[in-house]
């Protein structure tokens, strides 16, 4: 069944959306990405996309992909990552998030052993852009294409059909491992650890009064490092993610909430109403109290 993405997290930034069901553990998805991003999550599922129209930026660890359309994806288990739309209008991708089980089966099947363990536990390797320029990886997004269009339109033996043509994507995936990425640095792998513990820490305190030097402290590192580690992962600094953060979290509040914008402000970590007003039109566009009647008036559904 076809659902449009809602991309929810927990503290640590690990998605909470149950993707399929326990008997199928698959579901496909579509993004309209002009009307917002895909924000930084994780999930123990595996993930494959393709780019229906228009131009993203997909960022999976600390590797970064402009794709166009036809172009795609492929994301590891655990690993972070986020999309963005670069074209204003007509920006859009559809994808399949399904758990290695489905391909695998048993822990000592030859499926899983021969296509599903090589991938999922090369640490190293989170994810990587399938161009279809290139032939295996034009393969590998005819298949997962496949798969996704099995997966929304439910004929006879769907199930079956999303299977097979999602177990040739990651076979061809596991097959071109070593020309992808053997392994990758140990400081690539300890910075996505470090990313993950200091955005749960901004998650978790963005209504205080918070600096570098705080955010740093969580992951047991310099400040240096810090500001390092995020312009290397996220490619920004601390501060500002952590202020497009509690912009992210005013505007929810003033959608969801009659809370006053004084409150608002307060509560997402702005002593100053002012600043805080100052800061919200630079980053959305609007006032704080434009952006609240706005959302009033947009139609339901």
């Amino acid at each position: 069944m076809l659902s449009p993405c809602n991309t929810t997290v927990d503290g640590s930034f690990r998605e909470q959306v149950r993707h399929g069901t326990t008997t199928f553990p698959c579901a496909c998805y579509y993004d309209d990405l002009s009307k917002g991003d895909v924000p930084w999550h994780w999930h123990d599922e595996l993930e494959a996309a393709i780019v229906t129209e228009g131009s993203i930026r997909v960022v999976i660890g600390s590797e970064q992909f402009d794709l166009n359309t036809g172009d795609g994806f492929f994301v590891n288990v655990c690993a972070l990552h986020s999309c963005q739309g670069l074209t204003p209008k007509g920006c859009s991708l559809h994808s399949l998030v399904f758990h290695p089980r489905l391909i695998g089966g048993s822990a000592e099947s030859s499926f899983n052993q021969n296509y599903v363990l090589p991938i999922i536990q090369n640490k190293g390797f989170a994810g990587l852009r399938l161009d279809k320029g290139f032939p295996w990886q034009k393969d590998v997004l005819d298949a997962v294409e496949e798969a996704w269009q099995a997966c929304t339109q439910e004929p006879a033996h769907f199930d079956l059909k999303v299977r097979y043509t999602l177990s040739m994507a990651l076979s061809m995936i596991a097959e071109h491992m070593v020309s992808i990425q053997t392994d990758i640095s140990i400081k690539h792998q300890r910075d996505s650890e470090r990313i993950k513990a200091m955005l749960q820490f901004i998650f978790d305190n963005y209504d205080e009064a918070i600096d570098t030097a705080a955010i740093a402290r969580s992951a047991s590192v310099s400040e240096s490092e810090c500001l390092r580690c995020f312009r290397a992962t996220i490619g920004t600094t601390p501060i500002r993610y952590l202020r497009e953060y509690r912009m992210e979290q005013a505007a929810n509040r003033l959608t969801n909430s009659q809370a006053s914008i004084a409150d608002i402000a307060v509560a997402c970590g702005f002593q100053d109403v002012s600043y805080f007003t100052k800061t919200f039109r630079e980053m959305k566009g609007v006032t704080p109290k434009a952006f609240r009647k706005e959302e009033m008036e947009k139609p339901e559904g």
